[in-house]
């Protein structure tokens, strides 16, 4: 199967998982769960599920065990979407494509939509249909809260926010919130398929920690080469709050070089896995040609 037709494949299979999850009009506070459906289904590359479903079918996983684990993390990744997007953090009114959740409901329904996805990340990690040994969910639960909080997304977020008031960043300095903000779900998703599994995470941490960065230094390059109606969202948001980029630091044609440099990184890190690998390196690859 090509790259392609595998990203295909798990976005669809996670979309099913998740509407089945996600049933509309079973809360009493359905306006709340319309809002999760919102924002959670339908939308994105599912590139998170892909990686974790990838990754665990190095190590022979069920392939249901690691659409749960993927649907656990996408739907904690779209709770940070619709906190990303409230007027207090980045006030924007699209993503992808739409209008976002405090747009098309309101903020206070985004934040407590964010609340419940983010919560319920944990709810799906945590069941017994996810993995049967209870040893294994409390890595996954473990794994997904330290690359969420303090030490990972959140804590790469409020990093970011205070660069707004700074000048002088390095590149240092912007690949250390990018490692976190963007990295540490990239990291969680591959080492999942490892922790299924059994097995040993490092060569995973590192070809995550390769494309995270990559995929980054690519959206800084989207930023500037495409449009908001092709990007589905705003374009130099960044550039308007003075906050550098990998462009900003390294140039356009340097940040394009770096990217390259950090996929070819990323295939090797993996290249210990033989043929079986072969649709995680052509992952990685997609990370810096992608268009949106």
């Amino acid at each position: 199967m090509s790259f392609e037709d595998a990203l295909a494949r798990s976005a669809a299979e996670t979309d099913v998982l998740l509407d089945r999850l996600l049933p509309p009009g079973v809360s009493p506070a359905s306006r709340v769960v319309e809002a999760m459906r919102y924002a959670a289904l339908g939308q994105g590359k599912r590139l998170r599920p892909f990686l974790v479903i990838e990754s665990a079918a190095l190590f022979d996983v069920p392939r249901e065990r690691a659409l749960r684990v993927g649907a656990a993390l996408e739907v904690l990744h779209c709770y940070s979407l619709v906190h990303d997007d409230l007027p207090a953090m980045d006030d924007d009114d699209l993503r992808r494509g739409r209008p976002t959740v405090h747009k098309a409901f309101d903020e206070a329904t985004a934040i407590l939509a964010g609340d419940a996805l983010l919560t319920f990340a944990f709810e799906i990690l945590s069941d017994e249909a996810t993995h049967p040994d209870p040893q294994v969910r409390l890595a996954l639960v473990s794994g997904l809260a330290r690359a969420a909080g303090m030490a990972g997304m959140v804590g790469g977020q409020m990093l970011d926010i205070a660069a707004e008031s700074q000048t002088g960043q390095t590149l240092e300095d912007i690949t250390l919130i990018q490692s976190m903000k963007t990295g540490a779900l990239f990291r969680f998703a591959c080492e999942a398929g490892a922790i299924l599994g059994g097995a040993d995470p490092s060569p995973l941490r590192q070809y995550a920690e390769k494309i995270g960065l990559a995929f980054q230094i690519a959206d800084d390059i989207l930023d500037v080469e495409s449009t908001p109606e092709a990007l589905g969202k705003a374009t130099q948001k960044d550039k308007g709050l003075g906050k550098a980029t990998f462009v900003d630091l390294l140039g356009l044609e340097g940040a394009k070089q770096r990217a390259a440099a950090l996929t070819e990184e990323a295939v090797a890190a993996v290249e210990g896995f033989g043929k079986r690998s072969s649709i995680l390196s052509e992952a990685a690859r997609f990370m810096v040609t992608r268009r949106k």
